[in-house]
């Protein structure tokens, strides 16, 4: 792939970005917001966690993105008898009275991880790992995960009966906690006129691998000004209540704040999104243009937060 410039490289992210979002609104109507956070997710390299009632069309969404981008995919529907075993593969005795290991579902590009609350912490350990070291270890030998590996997990918030939620430390893993909500009457009109038919959209693919690896490196290249940087890691530090930049009222509503991490993903999502808006170095409005969906599963709310009936996005629009 040769680009004169990385500004030409940009101009073909952003020109790219638009063709891949025209190709998955020919099947997904509305879900703007989240379409967009996952494809910021892929190019920033990271994970996203997807959280909605069931219909609204999130493995869907998955299926399609993996078809335009032509990567592999996998869906891993997460039940509590799953072994870590079901995701990352196991060592079996051959014909040939040798092991040899079998690969699991997790060696994919894309993986759909259905309702990850519904398993134990064991095989969720087992995923996060993966998704951390982008490997994973079986019987002492290590296996690389094809790149590029992106991971999108959903969880159903209505149903917490015979659930395992995510422990603070595990959700830290993930770049993006996304919210979806219902589809307007309009929206929603357009889906049941759309899926009741025998018409079925043709998508094209419009990237691969290879471009894909690219762009992530491209949006690490982007250059950043310190007032920005400087911007993003206060912003994380105001959520600290025993920082020195908390104000009362976030010392009142919060008894945890965000880590390191959170800091590092509010600077690459603020970079991806500057290049997909067609700007070569992003800026205050990009870094909260991203912070929302980063910051609102790495605070822990205090006992007067939920008795005031905040919710965690509340929480960070206060920190604007």
């Amino acid at each position: 792939m040769q680009y004169r410039s990385e500004v030409e490289a940009a101009d073909a992210l952003k020109n790219a970005y638009d063709d891949i979002r025209a190709e998955i609104g020919k099947v997904i109507v509305g879900q703007e917001e989240v379409i967009k956070f996952v494809l910021i997710s892929i190019f920033s390299n990271g994970h996203c966690l997807l959280v909605g009632v069931p219909g609204l069309a999130k493995t869907l969404l998955v299926q399609t993105v993996a078809q335009v981008l032509d990567l592999d995919f996998k869906r891993i529907q997460f039940t509590p008898d799953l072994m870590p075993s079901d995701i990352i593969g196991a060592e079996i005795l051959g014909e040939d009275r040798n092991f040899k290991f079998i690969k699991g579902p997790v060696f994919s590009n894309i993986i759909l991880a259905d309702e990850i609350n519904r398993t134990p912490p064991k095989t969720q350990a087992a995923l996060l790992e993966a998704m951390q070291e982008k490997a994973v270890t079986a019987a002492g030998v290590t296996h690389k995960l094809a790149a590029p590996f992106f991971v999108l997990a959903t969880q159903n918030p209505i149903e917490q009966e015979g659930t395992y939620p995510l422990p603070e430390a595990q959700l830290d893993r993930f770049m993006f906690n996304v919210e979806l909500g219902y589809p307007s009457f309009k929206e929603e009109l357009a889906v049941v006129r759309n899926t009741t038919g025998n018409t079925k959209p043709s998508i094209s693919r419009k990237l691969d691998a290879a471009q894909i690896i690219y762009f992530q490196q491209l949006v690490r290249n982007i250059p950043v000004n310190d007032h920005v940087l400087e911007y993003a890691v206060k912003l994380v530090a105001k959520t600290r209540p025993n920082g020195e930049f908390a104000t009362p009222e976030i010392k009142r509503l919060l008894s945890w704040g965000a880590g390191p991490r959170a800091s590092q993903f509010l600077v690459l999502g603020a970079k991806c999104h500057a290049v997909l808006n067609g700007k070569y170095s992003p800026d205050i409005e990009d870094v909260r243009a991203v912070a929302k969906p980063i910051l609102s599963h790495r605070i822990v709310r205090s006992y007067h937060a939920e008795a005031d009936g905040l919710s965690a996005g509340d929480i960070v629009e206060k920190l604007f």
